[in-house]
């Protein structure tokens, strides 16, 4: 497993810096009014109904209801902002578009949404295999167990162990013949640490030792994410022909991003752990590797951190993305949606232009961190070299029905040290951007090539 990474800190007090930091135009974030001056606010009323289609109607009638919902939603969503002083549906559009628009509501989803990256990443995994999940449930179930407050928490994630534990000793087998062949040995060997580490876990509930808990659920939640990946026997399906070409990363990949951060007493710099997600987004993070192992992020500054993202990747000049030397043009990715039950995303379109209202996608935008890319609000396929971290929920972004899913494409979550993207600011710097691990899974790397 790799070394864990940190962020270093000092003492003084945390303080706001009034410096002016000079720094290219960032995406507009604004309420929705005429214009952009800040005026008294306008108080619009909700314009939607909650009258429901009977469930007699037709299928068409029920797609003309989920039409008028989304609708509802948005209006919904307009008047919280209007009347909350929030901010608005945000555009993440390249720095210097200029024509903000209101987007529809893409997903409208009900249950409570996944936060944590790792269990977004461990279920977005193309397996099907349930005696794994019914190992991976419960050891995630231990951060509710958590929330308790002191030592009677231990007896919820005792539970939790042992379930985990009965699982693991009941579906071993029928695991392991989920390990594809040629990854079998390591999925066996991390079974065994599995089986080892929940004894251990066991005997530190037994301990009352509560705060060594969490780090123990970590190392048995990778051990369980690694035999996942384990049955995963090469990469699942066919990029369309048009893509074929372009650098695809045909599985996963990790990188460390070190910043150095301006006028902040409190933070020097900050590493923060990526998993990029090519199993779901090939194109989309196969571009980003591509343009990482070209150095095109080192020592490019943060353009845009409003408290709802982080984004970067506005090079200088007047081109708004990255120039391919071989064309001496900017190189575009498609719009790439995974979403759950297909075998290939979809391209070029947003879920809403396929009318898929009810379909969740794969990488949702539910963790803070979740990494995704920017691009014209009416252009698909616009893409380039600009990418954005979701910092937080709002008002009108909550995890799993909001405006993000299936607009943009995410393609990876910020793992460790998430929680420090709230302290960049616009002019912090990116002193480098490195693949860790999975630089072997990117095929056709331009960067290679003499441009």
């Amino acid at each position: 497993m790799a070394a864990s990474v940190s962020c270093h800190y000092f003492s003084s007090p945390l303080t706001t810096s009034s410096k002016p930091i000079k720094h290219k135009p960032s995406l507009s974030y604004t309420p929705f009014t005429p214009s952009q001056n800040k005026g008294p606010i306008r108080h619009f009323a909700p314009l939607c109904s909650s009258q429901r289609s009977r469930s007699s109607e037709i299928q068409e009638k029920e797609k003309d209801w989920f039409l008028s919902l989304k609708k509802c939603a948005v209006s919904v969503a307009l008047s919280v902002s209007l009347l909350s002083g929030v901010p608005g549906l945000e555009l993440l559009s390249p720095a210097h578009a200029s024509t903000p628009a209101l987007p529809d509501v893409s997903v409208l989803i009900s249950g409570p949404p996944i936060k944590d990256p790792g269990a977004l990443l461990r279920y977005a995994l193309p397996i099907d295999n349930k005696a794994i999940r019914e190992v991976q449930k419960p050891l995630e179930d231990i951060t509710e167990s958590l929330k308790v407050a002191g030592v009677k928490a231990l007896d919820s994630v005792e539970r939790n162990t042992r379930q985990a534990s009965r699982a693991l000793k009941q579906g071993k087998t029928l695991i392991v013949s989920g390990l594809a062949k040629s990854k079998a040995d390591h999925g066996v060997e991390l079974l065994n640490k599995l089986e080892v580490g929940l004894d251990e876990l066991q005997k530190i509930v037994e301990d009352k030792n509560r705060d060594a808990v969490v780090s123990k659920q970590k190392e048995l939640l990778n051990y369980v994410g690694g035999v996942e990946e384990d049955m995963v026997d090469g990469f699942p399906y066919e990029v369309p022909e048009e893509y074929q070409n372009m650098p695809l990363l045909k599985g996963r990949a990790t990188v460390d991003m070190k910043v150095k951060v301006k006028d902040n007493p409190n933070v020097e710099e900050c590493v923060f752990r990526i998993v990029l997600d090519g199993y779901n987004a090939p194109v989309t993070a196969g571009n980003f590797i591509d343009l990482v192992e070209r150095h095109f992020y080192d020592g490019m500054e943060i353009q845009r951190a409003d408290g709802f993202v982080v984004q970067t990747g506005d090079p200088e000049g007047p081109a708004e993305g990255f120039i391919d030397p071989s064309t001496e043009k900017i190189r575009t990715v498609p719009l790439e949606i995974m979403v759950d039950g297909e075998k290939v995303p979809f391209y070029g379109e947003t879920l809403e232009d396929l009318g898929l209202y009810k379909a969740q996608t794969r990488l949702p935008f539910n963790a803070f961190g979740t990494m995704a890319m920017a691009r014209e609000e009416f252009e698909n396929n616009s893409a380039s070299s600009q990418v954005f971290w979701l910092l937080k929920e709002s008002e009108l972004t909550p995890s799993n029905a909001n405006i993000l899913d299936g607009r943009y494409a995410v393609f990876g979550y910020v793992t460790e040290n998430e929680d420090f993207l709230a302290d960049l600011k616009v002019g912090d710097v990116i002193d480098s951007i490195q693949v860790v691990s999975g630089l072997d899974n990117l095929v056709n790397p331009s960067y290679k090539i003499a441009g």
